[in-house]
């Protein structure tokens, strides 16, 4: 019988879900067509993505049916590559990798409402959206689990309708960016190729929500591979389908460069006020999205906190098991990044980092000695091989094209060394 404290794995799913569809589905398409135009193109990029987050998936189910404890790739990289590797991760997730992009998903929710009411959807808004989401998560697993389940039924319904929608309606005016065309085998050798697939990475980002969360899952050897990799797969049709829409129901010309690539498709169909009422709702799903990050982020903290006494005030769960301190923590940064508005940047460094992170803890995987019962990843060690080439490939064209970016990601490295050290003295005194 599933405890109360434990969800199971459609709720596990619900997360990766909730995690993954956010606001890259609805704004890459645009600055991808700068470059590609061919539907084949387009639709072999985000099954690339899809393809690579699956290897990911496969790859995080096994690390996370072998160790008991939530806290993901903390987990995994402290115990199998070295403790303070585990804690660099743990540090950029707290002060940048889930944090920002909670801030920029409820500063995209303003964008999206403001038309509405430009005095009731401000800064002040978004704010409000956090602090809710994070009082709901500071009850229980089981609220968590409920609340998780009813905002991704919530998102899916709708981009499901999306998708009805734009297969059901013929193009107006014969407006449409399809091109069925041989072009595809000349443009996937264009730079802006490479260039597509980083967009689609980071679309694909929250894959391996799930695996943060492997105590609180029950049975987690059996349910945490099927969350994954339902979740996952789920998503890739949905993005396939998603793009295909934008594209059957707009010119080049009008999504080009664009971040509103949604609200333009569903405008030439149904009117501005059409378009209006789909801008609206993309903001209603994302939050999930919110959530999903709020949940997830807050564990991983929590797990660094529990091994660090520099932390240790933050390693502090209630009655019902909950991490509020370091949850409450996840928020305030989350809230800090909302109010300085400078996150742009702040996301291009994070990026960086976790796919840094990703690709290590991707890598583990050939240090894990396996225990009995757990998932084993299919074709090991080829696919975690090509996902490792593939993200190293990424790194090092984000290196040469966004150096400052890059660098600052790399302070922030440099900076967890140095709590690290300061966190083992202060324990050692201890």
């Amino acid at each position: 019988m599933k405890s109360k404290h434990k969800i199971g794995w459609k709720t596990a799913a619900a997360l990766v879900i909730s995690n993954m569809i956010g606001t890259g589905v609805f704004t890459s398409l645009g600055y991808q067509l700068t470059d590609i135009q061919n539907t084949w193109s387009i639709v072999l990029i985000w099954l690339l993505g899809g393809l690579f987050a699956l290897i990911g998936a496969l790859t995080y189910a096994e690390l996370g049916t072998n160790f008991d404890d939530s806290g993901g790739d903390y987990v995994f990289l402290s115990k199998l590559i070295h403790p303070i590797v585990g804690y660099i991760y743990a540090w950029v997730s707290l002060t940048v990798g889930f944090s920002a992009p909670i801030a920029i998903s409820v500063m995209a929710m303003k964008s999206y409402l403001h038309p509405i009411n430009p005095t009731i959807f401000n800064d002040w808004f978004g704010i409000l959206v956090i602090l809710l989401l994070t009082a709901i998560h500071s009850i229980s697993v089981g609220q968590s689990g409920k609340f998780q389940n009813i905002s991704t039924g919530v998102k899916i319904g709708f981009v499901l309708l999306l998708i009805l929608l734009g297969f059901s309606f013929v193009p107006s005016q014969n407006v449409t960016a399809i091109d069925l065309s041989n072009s595809w085998q000349d443009e996937i050798f264009l730079p802006g190729f490479a260039v597509s697939l980083l967009y689609v990475t980071y679309a694909y980002t929250g894959w391996n929500s799930a695996a943060y969360i492997v105590d609180e899952i029950d049975d987690a050897r059996k349910n945490l591979p099927k969350a994954l990799l339902i979740g996952t797969g789920l998503v890739t049709v949905i993005y396939v389908l998603l793009q295909i829409v934008f594209l059957k129901h707009a010119s080049v010309a009008q999504l080009s460069g664009k971040v509103e690539v949604a609200f333009i498709s569903f405008k030439n169909i149904f009117g501005t006020e059409g378009g209006n009422w789909v801008s609206y709702l993309i903001a209603i799903q994302l939050i999930a999205t919110v959530s999903g990050y709020l949940w997830i982020g807050s564990r991983i903290t929590f797990a660094m906190a529990k091994d660090h006494s520099f932390w240790r005030k933050i390693a502090v769960k209630n009655k019902n098991g909950i991490p509020v301190r370091a949850l409450w923590l996840q928020a305030a940064i989350s809230i800090v990044l909302t109010l300085t508005g400078t996150f742009e940047q702040v996301l291009l460094y994070a990026s960086f980092l976790l796919q840094l992170m990703g690709t290590l803890t991707v890598a583990s995987i050939f240090w894990l000695k396996g225990r009995k019962g757990a998932f084993k990843s299919p074709l090991k060690p080829f696919l975690q091989i090509v996902f490792v080439v593939f993200s190293v490939w990424i790194l090092g064209y984000m290196l040469m094209e966004r150096p400052k970016e890059s660098l600052i990601g790399l302070l922030f490295v440099l900076t967890g060394i140095v709590t690290y050290f300061f966190s083992n003295r202060t324990k050692k005194e201890e």
